[in-house]
């Protein structure tokens, strides 16, 4: 069986579905571009009283239970990954840290390493921290030795219709909720990202072949 141009592992939190509109826009993106992609989730750690206290984020995570949970057989098998969380006061959120942070396996055994990485996420708020959150994902690719791949201005047209970070594909969504056309102009942004995140881990994946 002939094997994919790439295989790609979009790997996020979403508490009240945001996010995982993003990663779902991600694995769309990579696939058409004949990547074989994993959606995976990470786990909930938020215990269930909080949860239940708000209904929206009960639903999300009961309706997307049959998402496989992500382990670190995902980082292996992976060609290029990329990583979706909300903002939590700049940062990654804990769900998301918790699971970077069992990595150490095979980060020490190379296994991460020359592979391309990128990161999105979302934000209430126009300047809720989305760029402080994206660098602050990027410092773990960092001691991976992967190869962060930022959205860049890359395609201009979309990139600024989507807000024009060039971090990393992220989400207002305050200006989702007022602004037609926004929405899905960030979700355009994101399947470009997923394409090209699929195309350069196939580039660098026979480059390693070759070596």
């Amino acid at each position: 069986m002939r094997r994919p141009a790439s295989r790609i592992a979009v790997i996020h939190y979403s508490a009240t579905g945001t996010v995982h509109r993003l990663a779902q826009a991600f694995v769309d993106g990579a696939a058409d571009a004949g990547a074989e992609v994993r959606l995976r989730r990470v786990a909930e750690l938020a215990p269930d009283h909080v949860i239940d206290a708000k209904p929206q984020w009960r639903a999300h995570l009961d309706t997307t239970a049959d998402i496989p949970v992500a382990t670190l057989d995902d980082l292996r098998w992976a060609d290029g990954y990329a990583f979706g969380t909300p903002t939590r006061f700049g940062n990654v959120c804990s769900q998301l840290r918790q699971f970077l942070d069992t990595t150490t396996a095979p980060w020490q055994a190379e296994e991460l390493a020359d592979k391309p990485a990128t990161g999105f996420t979302a934000s209430y708020e126009e300047h809720g921290g989305q760029e402080a959150t994206l660098l602050s994902l990027y410092q773990t690719f960092h001691h991976w030795g992967s190869i962060v791949l930022p959205a860049g201005y890359v395609n201009y047209d979309v990139s600024h219709a989507a807000g024009g970070n060039p971090y990393g594909v992220s989400l207002v969504e305050s200006r989702a909720a007022r602004e037609p056309g926004y929405l899905e102009a960030v979700l355009e942004a994101a399947r470009h990202q997923g394409a090209r995140l699929a195309r350069t881990a196939a580039a660098l994946a026979d480059l390693r072949a070759r070596v």
